[in-house]
């Protein structure tokens, strides 16, 4: 289990991090020249920060983890499958799930939320700086327009989101992987199929639980 953690987890950071960085700075440099047209300069960290938390860093986590852990876990697991060595687990009287898919389960569902967290930080850090280089937003104005938009029921949510995506990712890759059947040529198929059935299955729910999220908070809002 620890060795899947550290996978996921620390062996992911840098290319996750570094997406969210340039995703950040791409996604600053288009909404905020459209910000200052209004003279809104005061919403533009708020703006940043609602799409960081709530959609972008999930999603974008998500995929990473997909196209790096996800296809690992399906080749690996593919190739043990079609050179019998998961058969070779039943005579050592070892259940193949509790000792190949579930550490795989446990390590997605606990490292891809810190990865999400980490990487809203990175998002929101080159949003500011972008703000500061190009537009000369001073960086008080930004953080304090992003902060006081920040409630910690978007944080929760965001967390709770890469957690379902990681289990299912997890659990999608580790079943085409431990499915996979004619030698080379079916792990190839298997890991494709595998990437290709994750990421639809996270934009699937990524709308979802966004709408039954956003939807619970604008009726508490309402009611209040």
């Amino acid at each position: 289990m620890l060795e899947q953690m550290i996978i996921v987890g620390p062996e992911s950071l840098i290319i996750s991090l570094t997406t969210a960085l340039f995703v950040s700075m791409v996604f600053t440099l288009q909404i905020a020249k459209e910000f200052l047209y209004f003279n809104a300069t005061s919403l533009i960290g708020a703006v940043l920060t609602l799409a960081f938390i709530r959609e972008l860093s999930p999603v974008l986590t998500s995929v990473i983890i997909i196209g790096r852990v996800g296809s690992c876990f399906t080749a690996e697991l593919a190739t043990m499958r079609v050179t019998e060595q998961v058969d070779a687990l039943y005579l050592l009287n070892t259940n193949p799930l509790l000792y190949l898919v579930f550490p795989r389960i446990i390590a997605c569902v606990l490292m891809l939320p810190i990865l999400n967290f980490l990487s809203f930080a990175t998002s929101i850090a080159g949003s500011a700086f972008i703000c500061s280089i190009l537009y000369d937003i001073d960086p008080t104005i930004f953080f304090t327009s992003a902060f006081s938009s920040l409630l910690l029921y978007d944080v929760m949510n965001s967390l709770l989101k890469t957690t379902i995506f990681g289990f299912f990712i997890s659990v999608i890759s580790c079943l085409w992987g431990l499915s996979t059947t004619g030698g080379a040529k079916g792990v190839g198929k298997s890991t494709t199929s595998s990437v290709v059935t994750s990421l639809l299955t996270v934009f699937i729910l990524d709308f979802m639980l966004s709408y039954l999220m956003f939807n619970t908070l604008d009726s508490s809002i309402k009611t209040f």
